[in-house]
């Protein structure tokens, strides 16, 4: 074999056995990263476009609204379109109100602070390095996509499709779907770090009227306003 060609050869090789290595070090930089970026980040606020599909009935749901966060894991999510609804992540509780139904939901806190919810990784708080097996690593236009496996799979997470941004490693889409095929597509939009937000924002009374259903056995004292 004529060197050039022995060269040649070898400095293919070396590009393949190279590649998956340094393809392996960059999706571990990046995750350092984000994982970087939000510890530092001490809020934010951004606005959401939510699909939720059925996989067995094939139907699609979208919703707009708006995300506030606050640390340690305070989070507002309130959709605006197509019907009103307000999810508050307090450090007691979780209520979940929809206005047009007259209903409120109360649950524990502990419901959110599983860093394998929905919650943790769309606001970044989840250790995606420790609780999660990253494959399938892509390119998608100027975000990066991340295929991610819990370690220990639930009914409502059995795989996480992330989209981060190289520049900042901000998570811009995420797409979790369940045990049963359905996914819950968020595209987190016009991301503000560092936004003011109140510890207002993330409380919650139920209007007078309002029909409780509480999932929470210790009792919740009713407010007559929310700034009390």
């Amino acid at each position: 074999m004529a060197l050039t060609l022995r060269i040649a050869c070898a400095f293919a090789l070396a590009l393949l056995l190279a590649a998956p290595q340094a393809e392996a070090a960059g999706q571990e930089d990046l995750l350092k990263k984000t994982q970087a970026a939000y510890a530092a980040m001490q809020t934010f606020r951004a606005d959401f476009i939510q699909k939720l599909t059925q996989r067995e009935t094939g139907t699609m749901q979208q919703r707009t609204g708006t995300i506030m966060f606050k640390k340690p894991l305070l989070v507002r999510w309130e959709t605006a379109d197509p019907n009103a609804e307000l999810l508050v992540v307090n450090e007691k509780e979780i209520w979940n109100y929809l206005p047009d139904e007259e209903l409120a939901y109360r649950y524990p806190r502990s419901l959110a602070d599983d860093s394998r919810s929905i919650i943790q990784v769309v606001t970044g708080q989840s250790p995606l390095d420790r609780d999660f097996d990253v494959q399938d690593r892509a390119l998608d236009g100027k975000l990066l996509s991340l295929t991610l496996y819990p370690k220990e799979p639930s009914t409502e997470m059995t795989q996480v499709r992330l989209w981060l941004d190289p520049s900042t490693g901000l998570i811009r889409r995420a797409v979790i779907a369940d045990f049963y095929g359905n996914t819950n597509d968020i595209e987190l939009v016009a991301i503000r770090p560092g936004a003011s937000v109140s510890d207002a924002d993330f409380r919650f009374v139920p209007p007078d009227g309002v029909e409780v259903e509480d999932h929470v056995e210790r009792p919740h004292p009713r407010q007559t306003r929310l700034s009390e």
